[in-house]
């Protein structure tokens, strides 16, 4: 066996996560151009049929009909919460304090899902769990709050509204898998789960799309040939290749190696927002994003 096939379940949990830094790159840039609500719709246009695709190849059922009346249930809130209010928000986010500082706050997530499990699911959370959240907050905190020189008085360094809608985001995101948990149980298809959950997210924006009356803002969208390429991008990247990729290393890696790992965005996308947006990048951000992954591995330890 050589390394690859010894260690194929932590190389494609990197893979899902240079995916999610990547898919988030290529929203924020698409948002910035046709708007974050052309993103979130246009994108379930391109990222059912690959899902089908691949549910068909992988199930052999290209359409979750297998799936039991409570699973629907649970998946179609899942899908509510987590696709249209998470990601609205989220979207919103790419857009007012980019890519990277998004996915940093996103690190919350994990925290926000194990306090909502203990409280919802009575799962509980061992004292190495608290320190991890406490970590994650502090690197967070490193981050998003700076001092000017000779004044006492701490302040936030980016737009309190990016990083609410960031945070919302990552509330979003966390209620979301747990409402997934309580829809997949032990052994439902993550794909077939998420093909029920876009389902919901599809039927939402089309019913919000037509009340703010933004018809006119996707067909718009639709024919802006860079903006369409970059959903495209962020559509294949996120939902096909990189939840395919963290299915696979669910298969051949221990679940808490594999969320440590898929956690790695935050510290990822950092060399990509220098070499392509050409951010420049304090050392204290890149320390305050490696402390806030060191608190998700914590979390799964």
């Amino acid at each position: 066996m050589n390394v690859v096939q010894a260690h194929l379940g932590e190389l494609a949990a990197l893979a899902a996560a240079f995916c999610w830094s990547l898919n988030a790159m290529a929203f924020e840039a698409a948002g910035k151009q046709v708007g974050s609500l052309a993103v979130n719709y246009l994108r379930i246009f391109i990222a059912f049929p690959l899902l089908t695709l691949t549910a068909w190849l992988t199930r052999g059922l290209a359409l979750p009909t297998d799936a039991a009346p409570e699973a629907w249930f649970w998946l179609l809130i899942s899908g509510l919460v987590g696709f249209v209010l998470g990601d609205i928000f989220l979207f919103q986010a790419f857009v007012e304090i980019g890519s990277r500082i998004s996915l940093l706050i996103q690190s919350l997530g994990p925290p926000i899902t194990a306090l909502a499990s203990f409280l919802i699911m009575g799962e509980s959370i061992s004292p190495k769990g608290l320190l991890g959240i406490f970590v994650v907050m502090l690197g967070i905190a490193l981050v998003i709050l700076s001092r000017n020189p000779g004044e006492k008085k701490v302040s936030l360094n980016r737009p309190l509204r990016g990083i609410m809608f960031a945070v919302l985001g990552a509330l979003g995101q966390a209620f979301g898998l747990i409402f997934s948990k309580l829809g997949m149980g032990e052994s439902y298809s993550p794909l077939a789960a998420t093909q029920i959950r876009l389902t919901a997210a599809f039927a939402a924006f089309t019913v919000l799309i037509t009340i703010r009356k933004k018809w006119p803002e996707m067909r718009k969208a639709l024919s802006h040939r860079q903006a369409m390429g970059l959903i495209s991008l962020g559509a294949a990247l996120g939902p096909f290749i990189g939840v395919s990729s963290s299915l696979l290393a669910l298969q051949h890696a221990p679940a808490g190696i594999v969320s440590s790992l898929s956690s790695l965005s935050p510290v990822l996308i950092i060399p990509f927002s220098v070499l392509i947006w050409k951010e420049k990048v304090l050392p204290k951000e890149i320390l305050g994003a490696l402390i806030s992954i060191a608190g998700v591995i914590l979390l799964f330890l």
